[in-house]
């Protein structure tokens, strides 16, 4: 195993000064300052426990302004045991690719982007299969366009109810799909779809067939759904 040391000066509260790659050294066309810069700023700790708390007051706060039966946490849920059950049929090294594309982050970033169109009426417990359905499609889109922006780092549409830290509001827009490449990325937007079109399937090969009897409803649907958009 390679170990990449890279060295690092402490400015204190978890932030540090690292020294930056080569290829990230040189100096942009046109810039101010001739010299490329030598150092970079990573408050990677400090800003995660930031984005820890900021996603623990969304979601207290969309539990206030959500039904009591909606059903928004059971399609993430649901979606992150497709994602591992599919990942388990998935050839190397596409299939440790699939896991990270569809990070549990990522799969919350998609949620929170489609939940907040609202109305949140349309996320009660009756309609679960339907907004299970409409998260697959938009992520399926976001893949497709390579773009699924990051739900805290400089995004004004973020609720008033929610503060966001300067350091978080000011931050550079952060496009959480552009590690990977096109080709991954338009695989796994396929193979989401396929997923999501033979869920049932995938359910019997991978998982306890009791599954299959606790949401019947849920299965039909996928099922019916599956079929109609095969035939278009």
């Amino acid at each position: 195993m390679a170990v990449r040391l890279i060295p690092a000066i402490p400015l204190g509260d978890s932030v540090y000064l690292i020294a930056l790659q080569p290829g990230a050294r040189k100096a942009q066309p046109g810039a101010a300052c001739p010299l490329p810069a030598l150092w970079g700023l990573n408050v990677s700790k400090q800003e995660q426990r930031l984005l820890s708390r900021r996603e623990q007051r969304l979601l207290s706060w969309l539990k206030e302004q959500t039904q009591a039966n909606s059903c928004h946490l059971k399609c993430l849920q649901i979606l992150k045991g497709l994602r591992d059950l599919r990942g388990r049929g998935l050839e190397q090294p596409f299939g440790a690719q699939w896991s990270r594309v569809l990070s549990s982050y990522i799969l919350k970033t998609a949620l929170f982007s489609l939940l907040l169109r609202g109305p949140w009426q349309a996320w009660e417990e009756q309609f679960l299969a339907e907004r299970l359905q409409d998260l697959v499609l938009y992520l399926r889109d976001c893949l497709q366009k390579r773009v699924l922006m990051h739900f805290f780092l400089g995004n004004a549409s973020v609720p008033e109810a929610v503060p966001v830290p300067k350091l978080l509001k000011e931050a550079a827009p952060l496009n959480l799909l552009a590690a990977f490449d096109a080709p991954t990325l338009d695989l796994a937007a396929f193979q989401l779809l396929n997923t999501w079109n033979q869920a049932p399937k995938i359910i019997r090969l991978y998982s306890n067939p009791r599954y299959l009897r606790k949401s019947p409803t849920l299965c039909k649907h996928i099922t019916d759904t599956g079929q109609e958009s095969q035939s278009n």
